[in-house]
């Protein structure tokens, strides 16, 4: 596993993919933190970590797109699969490198918290429970665009359909569908990647929430060593 983790977070570096990611997502994050805190004075983050959310249904499929599907289409799939590495292994390790991407860019926006600091008193709380659940969201984002790179060898197919499953469950979340029956609107709550954030945004974090993001992770996980596993026999 830490041989296909250092492998895979190598390749982000060895092209423009890495760079590209860290650049879209900070380019976007420092104009909207200038926009809701330096031009307004304002010390909340939670805005700016609430827009974040929706900014990974648009970064993310960069970050998934080759992990396997680039595997595939130039047949190293089958080195891999025939290497001491366990199947579980090496979904993993390519799923922690792509983290990794993702944390390092989510390590310099601490620029904002200095940048806060410098003028004002930071919500501290308010600051890691954000921090916390932006990890785990990103995880939750990241392990779906994992298994639908399993899926197909096309690299562009599997960054739209990643970019169409987001697309679906936040538009699902916003479009009030179920408002008017309690128990589809808790279901559809219930399984929300999005709603459930606004929550965390303020500083309320629960160990609910935090096991449901680690759970869609590890189920996204399972469900992807499960497909490399039946390409492994067939």
């Amino acid at each position: 596993m830490i041989a296909i983790f250092k492998r895979d977070l190598k390749s982000y570096f060895t092209s423009p993919l890495g760079y590209v990611f860290i650049a879209a997502f900070l380019a976007v994050m420092n104009v909207f933190f200038y926009l809701y805190n330096v031009y307004p004075a304002q010390s909340s983050l939670s805005t700016v970590f609430n827009f974040m959310v929706y900014i990974l249904i648009f970064v993310t499929p960069l970050l998934t797109m080759r992990l396997f599907s680039e595997e595939f289409k130039q047949k190293t799939d089958q080195l891999l699969l025939t290497s001491p590495v366990r199947i579980s292994g090496i979904v993993v390790g390519k799923f922690l490198a792509a983290l990794a991407i993702f944390a390092i860019a989510l390590a310099v926006t601490l620029v904002y918290v200095v940048i806060i600091a410098a003028h004002g008193q930071p919500n501290i709380r308010e600051l890691l429970a954000n921090y916390l659940a932006m990890f785990c969201v990103a995880s939750a984002f990241i392990s779906i665009g994992v298994f639908i790179s399993s899926l197909t060898e096309n690299q562009l197919v599997s960054a739209v359909l990643t970019l169409a499953v987001f697309l679906v469950l936040y538009l699902v979340d916003t479009s009030g569908f179920g408002a008017d029956n309690a128990i589809l609107n808790n279901i559809i709550y219930s399984i929300s990647l999005f709603v459930r954030y606004t929550t965390i945004s303020n500083g309320v974090l629960t160990l609910s929430d935090i096991v449901f993001y680690i759970s869609v992770a590890a189920v996204f996980l399972f469900a992807t060593t499960r497909v490399i596993e039946k390409k492994r026999w067939s």
